[in-house]
């Protein structure tokens, strides 16, 4: 009996002592927060540049649309002056992924849009001549045209790892798409030069 109690007294000693040792507390608490803190460090940084981004490939679409409906006609080398300037608007980020259209379309007698031309900066795909196009609902009227730009970024997160998203899905870029419509200014229609883009 007395053994128990000498062992029950030095248990209890021994829970004493460790409740009052704090050393080694600090260094213990900071490696369990340091990866959270790294983490959130990092996403606050990954957001960042996606917001960023995003709107920059809003302002490329602007841009773009509004210096081809700025002229009355243009040859293929002052389209690719605009798609070069345009996408300058996304410094320091790459234009390696970067996909500009423009594409002058022309509504007929009927008010069904048709493409009268389009050219791409070379990584996107141009419209063929006289395909149909979706426009939004009032936007042109019989005889009248607009331009269009169509912007494309593909976003590579900074890490270049998989992002796992809780459905399962995951994904290596984040495609960004913009359109952005705008009225010739000095004519009815914004005519090419001959030429292919």
């Amino acid at each position: 009996m007395l053994n128990g109690m000498r062992a029950r007294v030095t248990i209890q000693r021994l829970w004493q002592s460790l409740k009052r040792e704090c050393r080694g507390t600090s260094a213990i608490e900071f490696a369990i927060i340091l990866p959270l803190m790294i983490g959130m460090y990092l996403g606050a940084v990954e957001i960042s540049n996606i917001l960023t981004v995003n709107r920059r490939a809003d302002q490329v679409a602007y841009t773009a649309a509004d210096l081809v409906a700025q002229a009355e006609s243009l040859t293929v080398k002052q389209i690719q002056d605009i798609t070069e300037a345009a996408s300058s608007i996304m410094a320091p980020y790459s234009t390696g992924p970067l996909s500009i259209v423009l594409t002058s379309v022309v509504a007929d007698d009927k008010n069904r849009p048709k493409v009268a031309w389009s050219c791409t900066n070379g990584s996107g795909t141009a419209r063929g001549k006289g395909t149909s196009v979706t426009l939004p609902e009032g936007l042109t009227e019989a005889g009248s045209s607009v331009i269009m730009a169509e912007v494309q970024y593909d976003y590579s997160p900074l890490l270049g790892t998989r992002a796992h998203l809780g459905t399962g899905a995951s994904f290596d870029t984040i495609t960004m798409e913009r359109k952005f419509y705008s009225r010739p200014r000095r004519s009815k229609t914004v005519e090419k030069a001959s030429g292919s883009c």
